[in-house]
């Protein structure tokens, strides 16, 4: 904030969370600038081509009558506290967010930044769901200036610099979606293609591969592998410590990378048990054949734990494919879409071990197999390298923005004198490349 000028006189605000403010500001308590309304149950309204019903995670149906149409800020009172919406149009909202009524001569989207500012954690009355009730809202403190200028003109400031932070954060976004798209894409080639781009190829006969290349071999999967299969359909009982019970929202691409602490524990006698049928090692592949079906985890660790009956575990014949070069032709686009093929035509909406065994895999020679790898790692960690840049530049940015709103409306910056810049001289949103 080293750009911006400071207040000339400040004084103590008497609040211990807001420190000094500015001399010619006042403290006011929430409800001295907007009433606090609860929501109501959207489910008794029709829904059809109506207002938009608003919760914390923003619009999600429509409602054929409205609550309120003037512009007002949404506060949670569950879970989603800290995340208060701006809202300009006629709208329901859910029974588990508060609407304001703002008082006269006090604008809707300046209580949306102030409202970004309140330490919801000091009033929280509920760790495991967090929660704010109405009184703790109205009687939360803010330093406001009092003249309805000044307010206007911080509004004016900050819609135009959060807009060109936004957009920042937008092509980093954009940015990140690309190199997920390249990082598919070089995938997809090195395992269906092979890394000679002069190399003869020949048709398929699979819809889902395409051409590959003449000297390799096409095989349905079973044809490879040393064994494919699940742990029984059993849930076993959790434990406080014990064996991993590893399930699909716990995969991560490299198993090494799963916060085993956070699994489900089981007792070791379900887990010898249990695994009697298969036992997951070092070389595997996880695949998840429910609900994120084809998601796939590569076991490169020495590690005990179970995996769930959601899952599959794959092992590869290793004289004829090597489990990382599998883990990435299941990652493959044309691996994918053979899969989604299978969950389309299956009532059930899974991938039986039955229809994964004959889907189809063509191979390079070992050797072939291993220059591949190879390759993908090193094009791999610098698509990676630079998407994990652009990840925190994002979370650089929204600290900056974060700041910048709070730094205005407590008055840490004075920016009365600020004067928008021409509209001309804006920069335009650009799209990101990779």
């Amino acid at each position: 904030m080293a750009k911006y000028k400071a207040y000339p006189e400040y004084k103590d605000s008497g609040v211990e969370w807001l420190g000094l403010m500015p001399k010619s500001w006042t403290i006011c308590r929430l409800k001295n600038l907007a009433t606090i309304k609860n929501g109501q149950d959207y489910k008794s309204v029709q829904a059809d081509d109506g207002y938009p019903v608003m919760g914390s995670g923003g619009q999600f149906t429509f409602a054929s009558k409205f609550m309120y149409d003037k512009p007002s800020v949404l506060l949670g009172r569950k879970g989603t506290i800290d995340k208060p919406l701006y809202i300009n149009e006629p709208f329901w909202t859910v029974d588990t967010m508060y609407y304001t009524e703002l008082n006269e001569g006090f604008d809707a989207k300046y209580l949306h930044y102030l409202a970004l500012t309140i330490q919801f954690s000091r009033y929280s009355t509920n760790t495991a769901l967090p929660s704010m009730t109405q009184e703790h809202l109205s009687n939360y403190k803010f330093s406001v200036p009092k003249a309805e200028s000044e307010r206007k003109k911080i509004t004016e400031f900050l819609d135009l610099e959060t807009a060109k932070i936004d957009n920042l954060i937008d092509k980093q976004q954009q940015l990140i979606e690309l190199l997920k798209e390249k990082r598919q894409a070089v995938i997809s080639h090195a395992v269906t293609k092979g890394l000679n781009p002069d190399v003869p190829m020949k048709d398929s006969g699979v819809e889902w591969l395409g051409d590959v290349p003449e000297h390799w071999r096409i095989n349905s999967l079973n044809h490879v592998l040393a064994a494919i299969g699940d742990v029984d359909h059993y849930m076993p009982q959790s434990v406080d410590d014990g064996i991993p019970y590893v399930m699909t929202g716990d995969l991560t691409e490299f198993v090494s990378g799963i916060e085993f602490s956070k699994c489900k524990q089981v007792n070791l006698r379900d887990y010898l048990k249990l695994s009697k049928k298969i036992k997951t090692c070092l070389g595997d592949v996880i695949m998840a054949r429910y609900a994120t079906i084809g998601t796939v985890s590569y076991v490169d660790i020495d590690k005990d734990f179970l995996v769930s009956y959601s899952c599959v575990t794959i092992k590869p014949n290793r004289s004829k494919v090597l489990g990382l070069y599998l883990y990435y032709y299941f990652k493959s686009h044309s691996f994918l879409q053979g899969i989604q093929y299978q969950v389309n035509t299956n009532t059930q909406g899974n991938v039986g071990i039955n229809d994964l065994s004959k889907m189809k895999i063509v191979l390079p020679s070992i050797k072939e197999q291993e220059e591949i790898i190879a390759h993908l790692q090193m094009n791999l960690e610098q698509l990676d390298d630079l998407s994990t840049k652009s990840t925190q530049a994002i979370n650089l940015i929204q600290e900056r923005r974060t700041a910048l709103i709070s730094a205005a409306v407590t008055g840490k910056i004075d920016v009365r004198d600020w004067v928008a810049p021409d509209t001309q001289d804006v920069e335009e949103p650009q799209e990101a490349t990779a």
